[in-house]
């Protein structure tokens, strides 16, 4: 390979060194952070892309919020019950909870929330509830969701960028996509909305009726939109911004910025989401349609170089199709490793001619750009011909709707669930064209079917447990696609800013607990 491997990044994951240093938070202070690219609008729900959920993540509150390891930790609700036969959820919500226009949060807000707003414009909250039976508000602060049949991800659903609870004294009996509150946003968060000068910052400001006690400690949170990435790079290194967010400076820039003094770094706040990069190979048609082709691309690519390289250390080499912290992860499967002599053994097996086959980079930026020639330059290696046919993000949705590609790179979230996040990609019933985020490659397997519709709604978790890990080992043995590289998203801040990241969505639910060390 052309180009030298760099060290992986030195990273602060628990901040226990600032914490021994200064055990008791200190309140006040103001935090710049960046958003980019700036959102559309802030009401989760209605709007649900990333930089939407970043920000008002921080606005807005779903009933529950989640730990790094994916376990459900109270918000809105302060406690829960499940049934023993997994249909019925009781969620006793907080007492004291707010709306930021002064307005008491009830069970009737969750109706409807839930009932109505979500069923009209969330397609991944509108998902879950069609496992949903009722939903009832036995009081007040009581609400109850009586489910069809089991569920098993039901009770990781409910994170506030996935499932927000917005004020039904604001939108019932209104057209919620035209109401007016939209340009202020109201929920029960530790911020509210204060201002947004387009193209320039969103304010927010802290809430003094917030019902968790002696939160927040921060007075607010300025974000910042600076559409240039080395502008972005630049207001960290002269003091401008104290946070940056993942994705918000190019990876290239990362090793630079976080050598600086008083700077720490952490790959953790991203476990919700898990962002997965993989290879589309075309199940279809062409030397990608034999499973022989598509497992001898797997031997063929050094994706311990990748990491080490492209991504600065940061991430994981998945063994399958499941990441390593996801639900129901297979921690024995034994996947590809890298075995150029083994790929081409597979590639003489099933008599590749040679035939060219096309490769599509990720148009995400340099990092992306560089990857591509990395795979392009170990597939040539093993004897295949591959011409990478670069194109901008526009181009390249509409070569995966129409599923005019040989290779394709991606990345998706696994969202905590692989019947919310991983079976998608892989069952029969996914592959209509137009979008660039189902079954993208085609791939049949009855079998595959069989055993994700089952492990969806089994009970109980030692079921769904067996079932994925039988499907596991069928999808590395047909390697529908490339499993690539569980993506590092690293965010970057001052040292002296404690508590960031403590949740499974990093900063789009952290500024609550984070404080600023003099």
């Amino acid at each position: 390979m052309p180009l030298a491997a760099t060290p992986a990044l030195a990273q602060d994951d628990g901040q226990d060194a600032q914490q021994e240093a200064t055990q008791e938070p200190q309140r006040g202070g103001v935090i710049d952070t960046i958003i980019q690219p700036e959102p559309p609008g802030l009401v989760l729900g209605m709007i649900q892309n990333a930089p939407t959920r970043t920000v008002a993540g921080n606005i807005y509150e779903g009933l529950l919020r989640y730990s790094t390891d994916m376990e459900p930790m109270p918000q809105l609700a302060k406690s829960w019950e499940i049934s023993e036969d997994g249909l019925t959820y009781t969620f006793h919500l907080q007492e004291n909870a707010k709306w930021h226009d002064g307005e008491a949060f009830t069970a009737e807000d969750v109706v409807f929330s839930a009932d109505v707003f979500h069923r009209d414009l969330n397609p991944s909250a509108r998902a879950v509830l069609e496992h949903v039976e009722s939903i009832e508000a036995t009081d007040d602060h009581t609400v109850v969701f009586t489910l069809k049949k089991p569920f098993g991800p039901f009770l990781i659903s409910f994170e506030a960028g996935t499932f927000t609870m917005v004020p039904e004294h604001i939108y019932a009996g209104t057209d919620f996509r035209n109401n007016e509150a939209n340009n202020h946003p109201i929920g029960t968060g530790p911020f509210q909305f204060d201002s947004w000068d387009r193209g320039t910052v969103i304010k927010l400001t802290r809430f003094d009726d917030y019902y968790e006690e002696g939160l927040p400690y921060l007075d607010g949170i300025n974000w910042h939109v600076i559409p240039d990435g080395a502008s972005r790079a630049v207001a960290y290194e002269n003091g401008t911004v104290d946070v940056l967010p993942y994705g918000t400076v190019e990876n290239f820039d990362v090793p630079r910025l976080t050598a600086m003094d008083n700077t720490c770094v952490t790959e953790k706040g991203h476990e919700y989401f898990s962002p997965f990069a993989m290879l589309w190979m075309n199940n279809r048609e062409g030397p990608t349609a034999d499973k022989r082709f598509r497992q001898a691309v797997m031997y063929a690519m050094d994706r311990e170089f990748a990491r080490d390289v492209l991504w600065n250390g940061m991430g994981q080499v998945p063994a399958g199709p499941f990441g390593s912290n996801a639900k129901f992860n297979d921690p024995d499967l034994e996947g590809y490793s890298y075995d150029p002599d083994k790929a081409e053994e597979l590639l003489d097996e099933m008599g590749y001619d040679g035939e060219e086959v096309t490769l599509l980079p990720l148009p995400y930026g340099e990092t992306w750009n560089r990857w591509a020639e990395a795979v392009q330059q170990n597939l040539k290696e093993v004897g295949i011909n591959v011409r990478t046919e670069a194109t901008d993000v526009g181009g390249w949705n509409q070569r995966l709707g129409e599923r005019d590609f040989d290779l394709a790179f991606t990345y998706l979230y696994q969202y905590g669930d692989p019947a919310l996040g991983i079976s998608r990609t892989y069952l029969s019933t996914n592959t209509e064209k137009g979008s660039p985020w189902n079954n993208v490659e085609g791939y049949q397997n009855p079998e595959v079917d069989e055993l994700f519709n089952a492990a969806a709604t089994a009970y109980p978790d030692s079921e769904r447990e067996r079932l994925y890990h039988e499907v596991q080992q069928i999808l590395l043995e047909d390697a529908p696609l490339g499993w690539l590289l569980e993506l590092g998203f690293p965010t970057i801040y001052r040292c002296n800013v404690n508590n960031l990241v403590t949740s499974a969505v990093g900063v789009n639910d952290g500024f609550k607990d984070a404080w600023i060390a003099d």
